[in-house]
């Protein structure tokens, strides 16, 4: 179980977990207009069936931090309905794949109103929600559904790599006057980072290059970093030298650090968990490939997850999931 953090405790470490309930409590902390509702996310039902918000009701009261039925519509409803009335809620839709249930509040309404509006009308609500392969939670509860949402005008889409930009991309996202995707990598929860500085701040749409290098660019984004930077720091042995670029924002992309990073190496990979079909990695290439297209040594390669739903067996969950051998010769490839 993850016990509430303390800002105010010296720790050199926090989980993933550790780190959302650190944003959601210094948020809440900050302006009185910072809910929280959700499935099961008040301390009563165990402070999120991840322990993200664990604390946060007993702390704020159960007016501020609520468990709501297993409604999905009702859920992205209210919490519209709260933005709109000045408020600045952040709803968790327990998994991703549970988002479907309530696309029509998301995309038809959150990611339309300030449009519909003339711009008169913001929309600063904040969903927070969970997904990932690996655990073993089968098809209809671990699918990567970003390229969705980053499709959706006047939607956010963020996630993060490590506990202190999830804090920190957190608190932007909830101060942010537009509707924000928050994807969370349940695989990840547990994982720890340096915990961040204070007043470490994150800014929308703006990637982080998280390894300098000369030869090659991989861009990437949440959980794959990790094998993204195994795989850089291994060909460093041989004298290949890997940029990793981590965009923290997919939707809208930090498309300027992208091109000056490509446009310097000549040549790109773009990693994601999500399936390679239709995916994110489509849209990185296509926009290196129409800006860079006479400047590029090699086409742009792309590594995701199998077109599949995600499989509930062990073996072939493993099958599924990109691999970071897949990955390295992916670079090399570019290399050739």
């Amino acid at each position: 179980m993850n016990a509430p953090v303390n800002p105010a405790v010296l720790i050199e470490k926090i989980t993933f977990a550790q780190a959302i309930n650190m944003a959601l409590d210094e948020a809440m902390a900050a302006d009185p207009e910072v809910l929280l509702f959700g499935e099961d996310v008040a301390d009563r039902e165990g402070g999120g069936v991840f322990n993200a918000s664990k604390g946060l009701s007993t702390k704020y009261g159960a007016a501020r931090v609520r468990s709501t039925p297993i409604s999905e519509q009702a859920i992205i409803g209210a919490a519209v309905g709260a933005a709109l009335a000045g408020m600045r809620p952040v709803a968790e839709i327990m998994l991703m794949n549970f988002t479907t249930v309530a696309m029509d509040q998301i995309v038809n309404h959150a990611a339309k109103i300030r449009f519909m509006s003339g711009g008169q009308t913001a929309v600063p609500l904040t969903i927070r929600t969970a997904t990932g392969a690996g655990t073993g939670n089968g098809g209809q509860h671990s699918d990567m559904l970003e390229a969705w949402f980053a499709h959706t005008a006047g939607l956010k889409v963020v996630t993060a790599s490590n506990p202190a930009d999830a804090k920190a991309l957190l608190m932007a996202c909830i101060e942010d006057d537009d509707p924000c995707l928050f994807i969370e990598n349940i695989p990840s929860y547990r994982a720890q980072g340096p915990a961040p500085e204070p007043g470490y701040r994150a800014k929308l749409g703006e990637a982080k290059i998280a390894r300098a290098g000369d030869d090659v660019t991989v861009i990437t984004y949440g959980r794959p970093m990790n094998e993204v930077s195994a795989v850089a720091e291994k060909l460093a042995g041989e004298g290949i030298s890997v940029e990793v670029i981590d965009l923290r924002t997919i939707a809208p992309f930090d498309e300027t650090t992208v091109l000056n990073s490509v446009g310097r190496t000549k040549r790109a990979v773009v990693v994601h968990e999500a399936v390679k079909n239709f995916g994110v990695g489509a849209e990185v290439s296509s926009r290196i490939h129409e800006e860079l297209f006479g400047d590029l040594k090699s086409a742009v390669r792309r590594v995701g997850s199998r077109f599949a739903p995600v499989p509930f067996s062990p073996a072939l969950e493993k099958a599924f999931i990109y691999q970071a051998d897949e990955i390295e010769a992916a670079i090399r490839a570019t290399l050739d």
